[in-house]
């Protein structure tokens, strides 16, 4: 079955949008770039937002921008073909190989752990993870810690007050400072999800 991850940038104060709206300090440098870069390989869906959708749709154009580096076309490469779905209850279309969600999140994530295929279903966009997470949707967290306080903004975690379990897979630190906080969700047995 297909694990489903979440894994997004978040400031040491927890939040992955700071106050203003502002995420430029999750820029990465090339080390975490490359590290991202491998991660995406290991994804076979991405569900996302409208807002992350249309704030990616960048790279479905760049590559044709001479002045993009390597390491970005290398990204754009394994972005573009991609198959994503965006939710969303004001777009009537979408690009590439994206699709617009035809029922919940529920429904997609269960439509693609059905399915032959390899590869996680990642999901990204704070409002689309927060849901995957309040129904207990989500196996993995990958939280990738900057070090930056922004004092608010958009939360990594929901704040729903509901205990979840989480057993350490992994830690990294990069030269940046930045660490990756690798967890996986610690599920009662017998639990479907």
């Amino acid at each position: 079955m297909r694990t489903v991850i979440c894994s997004m940038n978040v400031s040491l104060d927890g939040y992955i949008v700071g106050p203003d709206g502002d995420f430029g300090w999750t820029a990465p440098d090339g080390e975490v770039f490359r590290f991202v870069t491998d991660e995406i390989r290991e994804v076979g869906v991405y569900l996302l937002g409208r807002r992350l959708y249309e704030t990616m749709l960048y790279w479905e154009t760049a590559v044709e921008d001479p002045s993009l580096s390597a390491p970005m076309r290398e990204w754009a490469g394994l972005w573009n073909p991609l198959p994503k779905v965006v939710f969303s209850t004001t777009l009537s279309a979408v690009r590439g190989q994206a699709r617009l969600a035809s029922g919940g999140v529920a429904e997609e994530i269960e439509r693609w752990r059905s399915e032959p295929g390899e590869g996680h279903i990642a999901i990204g966009g704070a409002t689309l993870a927060a849901e995957a997470a309040a129904l207990g949707l989500i196996d993995e967290y990958r939280a990738r810690v900057c070090p930056v306080l922004v004092g608010g903004g958009i939360p990594f975690f929901p704040r729903d007050e509901r205990r979840v379990d989480l057993e350490l897979l992994e830690t990294r630190t990069f030269g940046s400072g930045l660490v990756l906080l690798r967890h996986r969700v610690v599920r009662e047995a017998g639990s479907k999800v």
